[in-house]
């Protein structure tokens, strides 16, 4: 794992304390794993850290719709935003939950067997309301919009590397680690638990699809985290990332770098690094380079990178949940 971290020096859970050390225990206890790289490379910012684990936990692990529904929307969302490091995590625990075909077919880029697990793949491919009913659309949805945010901080931070090697190429390798994963991925821990890690956070109001449970209150608290790294960027190069994802209509940009000329055009020379980077992270965070990192860092902390790019990856993910969250099947309350 030491080779997964392109850009950051993360707390090591052994030496880890305060909120950092608090969210490792709760990740060892409820993911049968303390050292997960996605975490440990948000742990600079231990605001960020906490958050996204939160919503990580009351979405993908908690409440009352199976986990292997939402690992197949955890894989469906990382394949569609091309993030190998997170596509080979969920192949593993859709290994995990006991469905060996299933957590190969799906990351073959095939259809599940089940209906409702195809339906819920479509979903994740596409835009518009999802195909469950309303009373678990908070556990779906912020399942996605978990990896919407989780798949850009990867790819932009990580390597692909989940294991030395790429072992995690291997069906094999997949097949024993998810059997390795099994106690873990099919306990159910209490819903709620993940929130007194960000209960002392400013927080905005809920969002409609989630108000009033868990999943709400952990995906607003990551929303407040994430914005404050906008904080880092002028106001125009916030303007400029904000406006650019506003327009974004969920595909992939072109390739080359043209396609950020419009949103970068007319700002201060100062400000265009750090909104170049930010717009990576949001629109196609698997493009960003040592250049891109370097160009903005200077004397930027651990901490600041972090923010930054959890900014640019909240601010697409808000976008994502524009795409997604339309109502009409909802009201049909399936």
């Amino acid at each position: 794992m030491a080779g997964s971290f392109r850009y950051v020096t993360p707390v090591e859970p052994k030496g880890a304390t305060g909120r950092v050390g608090e969210v490792y225990a709760q990740l060892a206890e409820d993911f049968g794993m303390a050292r997960m790289a996605v975490f440990l490379t948000l742990s600079p910012s231990p605001e960020v850290l906490a958050a996204t684990w939160a919503l990580l936990r009351e979405s993908l692990l908690a409440g009352d719709a199976p986990r292997t529904a939402k690992e197949v929307v955890a894989l469906g969302v990382s394949l569609a935003n091309r993030c190998p490091f997170c596509v080979a995590a969920h192949t593993t625990l859709l290994h995990a939950t006991g469905d060996h075909h299933l957590a190969e077919t799906v990351a073959a880029g095939g259809t599940p067997r089940d209906p409702e697990l195809a339906g819920l793949l479509a979903w994740t491919r596409s835009r518009g309301p999802g195909p469950f009913p309303v009373v678990l659309a908070h556990e779906y949805i912020g399942t996605a919009l978990t990896f919407h945010f989780v798949n850009r901080i990867a790819s932009a931070l990580l390597t692909e590397n989940l294991l030395p090697a790429n072992l995690q190429r291997s069906r094999l390798v997949r097949s024993m680690g998810g059997r390795m994963m099994s106690g873990a991925v099919r306990r159910t821990p209490a819903a709620g638990g993940g929130l007194p890690l960000v209960a002392d956070l400013p927080v905005g109001p809920e969002p409609a699809w989630a108000a009033g449970t868990p999943v709400g209150a952990a995906y607003a608290a990551l929303r407040a985290a994430a914005q404050a790294g906008g904080e880092l960027l002028g106001p125009p190069a916030r303007s400029a990332v904000t406006r650019a994802v506003a327009a974004w209509d969920g595909e992939h940009p072109p390739m080359g770098g043209a396609w950020l000329a419009g949103p970068l055009a007319g700002l201060p020379a100062g400000e265009r690094a750090g909104a170049r980077l930010a717009l990576l992270v949001a629109l196609a965070p698997y493009r960003v380079t040592d250049a891109d990192v370097a160009a903005w860092r200077g004397s930027a902390t651990d901490e600041d990178l972090v923010r930054l790019c959890a900014f640019g990856a909240m601010t697409a993910t808000e976008r994502a949940e524009a795409l997604i969250t339309v109502t009409p099947a909802l009201r049909e309350g399936r």
